[in-house]
């Protein structure tokens, strides 16, 4: 048998040597995973274990510390109330894109059977929480055959009123319907292609698809804007998730291509994180 703290406060240990960021929470959500233990437990009990869960606890430690992101070793993780299944192949949901969904529930509240479309869905974090808190159709689009699984797992999982489209939005645009949609959202990859290598370890896990925005952080920004105003109603919104520095940029093209009142809100850091604008001539 092993003592379950002895191994919570080794692997801390190990996670501050190794510079990984909050030691204390990545054990906790390790310990709590293998061996079902809680904070409170750990710290009013002396929980123990059978040795081969004490074997797997230090597995997971082990890919950690390669820098393999905390989400991914656990599975899951919960964005906005919803838990959402993750791993390779899927970008992993963050605390940053609740400002763009903030602001999409804010447009839709008290309004009904409003159509909305998801682009570069991913896991489907923005999809599902606006089909469960709103009373909205929602439509996600997605390409990678590495997500569509985790995307269509989600939606079951939270039992959202989500349909999806497995296509790629440079080429499926003339599929849908002009004028149909009073919402397109998008939290598009925006990472300039020559920058991903530099970022930091976990990110270098995460599927590059998801994170590659081109040699200037804008292609997806571009086309979408350009390609896909046709298919809001007049009046309709776009709204965006941006990347540090990529408001004034994203502007100009949402202006440059009828879209006014033009708005942002910023995360908790300051950082301009959402732009949303109206669609006032195609």
């Amino acid at each position: 048998m092993v003592a379950v703290k002895y191994l919570y406060n080794q692997a801390k240990e190990e996670f501050t040597k190794a510079g990984i960021d909050a030691p204390a929470f990545n054990s906790l959500c390790l310990v709590e995973k293998v061996f079902g233990v809680n904070r409170a437990q750990l710290l009013t009990e002396n929980p123990t274990a059978d040795d081969s869960k004490g074997a797997q606890f230090i597995t997971l430690v082990g890919r950690r510390l390669t820098g393999e992101p905390l989400q991914y070793i656990l599975g899951e993780w919960e964005f906005y109330g919803y838990k959402l299944k993750v791993g390779r192949g899927v970008l992993i949901p963050r605390d940053d894109t609740e400002v763009l969904l903030r602001y999409c529930l804010s447009y839709l509240k008290g309004k009904n059977n409003r159509k909305v479309l998801d682009l570069c869905s991913g896991s489907g974090a923005l999809a599902i929480a606006i089909a469960k808190e709103t009373d909205s159709d929602v439509i996600a689009v997605e390409k990678s055959a590495d997500a569509l699984p985790y995307l269509m797992e989600n939606i079951s999982l939270n039992k959202a009123n989500v349909s999806v489209v497995a296509d790629d939005i440079f080429e499926c645009a003339s599929e849908f319907p002009d004028q149909y949609f009073d919402l397109i959202l998008s939290n598009p990859p925006y990472i300039i292609s020559d920058e991903i290598d530099t970022l930091q370890k976990e990110v270098g896990f995460e599927p590059k698809m998801a994170l590659d925005g081109g040699e200037d952080g804008y292609k997806f920004y571009r086309y979408i804007i350009k390609e896909w105003k046709t298919k809001l109603k007049p009046g309709g919104r776009m709204a965006f998730e941006l990347g540090e520095g990529q408001l004034d940029t994203v502007k100009t093209l949402m202006e440059a291509e009828g879209f006014t009142e033009i708005g942002y809100d910023d995360d908790l850091g300051g950082i301009h994180r959402a732009v949303y604008g109206t669609l006032t001539r195609n």
